[in-house]
């Protein structure tokens, strides 16, 4: 009888394997290997279309993101505001409980804040006003993360649907206050709030309007690093994330520990909401958090909850969507060009966690 071709037992060239640990630099070194094969992909994308030398493109995509120094502020600010709402997510994800609602949470922090503006502007001091504001936004996202959490602790309710579900109602109820504040026809926004007298605007500091976002964002980044590493609540969220049945047999009360870490999560995400309307843009609209809160979940995700992580991350998703909007602005192409180069990149980062979860290795024999 003639021998098989490829006989079963043969041993496979390469094998892949699962990582118990990867370090900090590797985990850094495959991410920017992976930025880079996205730039090289969305030139060529670019070069396909319009013909133009690979080097311009990467030059486009530099001054979109740190041409001057407005862009360079602008950039900051945008990945302060994304920073914020991934901080808020972490100690919810960490403890496996998928909290798709952040954009919600956003909105209603940010109507807080525009609702303080409007009603209480010029009627206090402004630092007090400004920290009315503050404790506003964060106790309407604190509401807000808290309502599918009730339900999920007492009737094990699907988290991921009730949080994405608050979405859609959190943009109505900011319909509702921009009609009942203006009754504007056709308008999805209240406009500058306070542009004459300025009640409620973070002050700028030595000409830089976005300082306080500086601030308040690192105090909250520091903060929660060391809340998820070094604190007892945050051994309990690590605890519960593993595994609820462990987390009941150590005597923890999870259902506390659930209610507690969102109220957490939805608060810090309201302040981000208080940061885009006090000290960004100064409106409020139903785009205001205009998807940051899904994008965060990347950050959060792609940093395991790394916080001093998440500021790489989402200063580099930030970089390359200001230069992929560059690059089709510059090139005359449509809108549409701008989130196709932002899905490759996307694409070559998440695709970078395969490979910090796994390894390919030869077969020695």
């Amino acid at each position: 009888m003639r021998k098989e071709a490829f006989p079963m037992n043969k041993e496979p060239v390469f094998h892949m394997s699962k990582r118990e640990t990867i370090s900090l630099g590797k985990r850094i070194a495959i991410y920017i290997a992976a930025i880079v094969l996205a730039l090289i992909v969305c030139a060529a994308v670019i070069v396909g279309l319009v013909h133009m030398n690979p080097l311009d493109v990467y030059k486009a995509i530099f001054d979109g993101a740190l041409g001057s120094n407005r862009r360079i502020w602008i950039t900051i600010r945008d990945m302060l505001v994304l920073l914020c709402i991934a901080v808020g997510l972490a100690p919810a994800f960490k403890m496996r409980f998928w909290n798709i609602g952040a954009e919600g949470q956003v909105l209603i922090g940010g109507v807080v804040s525009a609702a303080c503006m409007i009603y209480l502007g010029g009627k206090m001091p402004n630092a007090l006003l400004i920290l009315l504001m503050i404790a506003g936004s964060a106790l309407g996202g604190f509401i807000w993360g808290l309502i599918p959490t009730f339900f999920k602790a007492h009737w094990n309710t699907n988290e991921t649907l009730f949080t994405l579900m608050m979405n859609y109602v959190a943009m109505q109820v900011v319909t509702f206050c921009i009609c009942f504040w203006e009754n504007p026809k056709g308008s999805n926004s209240v406009g500058i709030i306070n542009q004459a007298t300025q009640a409620g605007w973070l002050p700028s500091v030595a000409g830089n309007a976005y300082f306080w976002n500086v601030v308040i964002v690192m105090i909250l980044t520091v903060a929660m690093f060391i809340y998820l590493k070094y604190s007892k609540q945050g051994y309990e969220i690590a605890v519960v994330g593993e595994s609820d049945n462990t987390a009941r047999y150590a005597g923890i009360n999870v259902s506390k520990v659930m209610m507690r870490t969102m109220a957490i999560s939805g608060a810090i995400c309201g302040i981000a909401g208080f940061i885009l309307v006090s000290g960004s843009g100064h409106t409020i609209s139903t785009s205001t958090a205009n998807g940051r809160g899904f994008t965060a979940i990347i950050v959060a995700w792609m940093a395991k909850f790394n916080t001093f992580v998440m500021i790489l991350i989402a200063f580099g998703l930030v970089f390359m969507e200001k230069g992929a909007t560059q690059i089709a602005s510059q090139y005359g192409l449509n809108e549409n060009a701008s989130s196709i180069m932002l899905g490759i990149i996307l694409f070559f980062l998440l695709g970078a966690e395969f490979f910090i979860n796994y390894k390919i290795e030869r077969n020695k024999k």
